[in-house]
């Protein structure tokens, strides 16, 4: 019983001491949460706004009729609607109709354009995803000397510009006589990337060894455990890897301005890029232009929809938090 009362009393007393919160205290914390979370949604929307803004304003020209481009800046919607531009940009009507609808007469030549981009995309994509997460395999589980010096060398690779390597890349693909061919635009793209390694071997370091060693016991091999349980689990990351090598890839413009301006291989960035220069009078098709880099965006877009969910969830499992 004199136990049972000593604890009622520290009880009693702990309650007496506690800080108490009065009504108006607990107004105020909520209205300051309140207020913090206005200023977040605040900020969210703001950054919003900045990102989709560009798309906007090129929808917005891409559906103008070329003359009326300039009229009215201000105007949130097009000051004259029309479907012509993405009508030249697909060559559905000819140079002359292409003219009278406010154009400059030049063909992109669109769906060449968008093959060849898918080749060098699919290409460089499947190889590098491939060949980094074998080297992120590696990395994680392996024990070899000097693993980790070199993996902190080869993640250093991250803080070299891409431009510092164009010139020798390029005196390298000349040598081979690739230039204007697929083989020349993929090459130094083809194996390995530096953050598609780094990202896949934080998600293989976090994935349970006893599932590896349950395996070893029935007899399986490294390369077994590899492919039949790790490289599965890990879905998410290596499509992670999968969307960010694929829109490096999509979106770059000098290597493959460099190496392949035929028109045999030529992408979509250097198409537009061509496309933009090709204005007799020297202004460009702004409306033309637009039409092509909206189209452009499509296929990037659909990618991120479509495995999007996979990014969020791959993130979580790699500690970028």
């Amino acid at each position: 019983m004199s136990d049972i009362r000593t604890t009622n009393g520290r009880e009693q007393m702990a309650s007496e001491h506690a800080p108490k919160l009065d009504l108006g205290e607990l107004r105020s914390r909520s209205t300051e949460a309140r207020r913090a979370q206005i200023v977040i949604w605040a900020g969210i929307i703001a950054i919003a706004l900045v990102t989709l803004l560009p798309l906007y304003w090129m929808l917005r020209v891409s559906l103008t009729h070329p003359p009326a481009v300039f009229q009215d800046p201000r105007s949130i919607l097009p000051p004259v609607w029309s479907i012509g531009n993405y009508m030249r940009v697909l060559g559905m009507v000819s140079a002359e109709e292409a003219v009278a609808l406010g154009g400059t007469g030049q063909a992109l030549g669109f769906f060449q354009a968008l093959r060849n981009s898918l080749i060098v995309t699919g290409l460089i994509t499947v190889a590098q995803v491939f060949f980094s997460a074998c080297a992120a395999y590696a990395f994680a589980r392996l024990r070899f000397p000097f693993r980790d010096g070199l993996f902190s060398l080869y993640v250093g690779a991250l803080m070299i510009p891409q431009i510092v390597i164009v010139i020798p890349n390029f005196a390298l693909v000349h040598s081979l006589g690739w230039l204007n061919t697929f083989a020349g635009i993929v090459a130094p793209y083809f194996f390995m990337t530096p953050l598609a390694v780094f990202f896949m071997r934080q998600f293989f370091v976090s994935v349970n060894k006893e599932l590896e060693e349950s395996a070893y016991l029935d007899g399986a091999g490294r390369l077994t455990a590899a492919f039949r349980i790790v490289f599965p689990i890990s879905t998410p990351a290596i499509l992670t890897a999968a969307i960010i090598v694929s829109t490096t890839t999509w979106n770059e413009y000098l290597w493959m301005l460099v190496v392949g301006r035929d028109r045999a291989v030529r992408v979509l960035t250097v198409a537009l890029g061509i496309f933009r220069q090709q204005t007799p009078q020297g202004a460009p098709d702004w409306g033309g232009l637009m039409a092509g880099t909206m189209l452009a965006v499509v296929p990037i877009g659909l990618l991120f929809v479509l495995l999007g969910k996979h990014v969020v969830n791959a993130i979580g499992h790699t500690g970028f938090r």
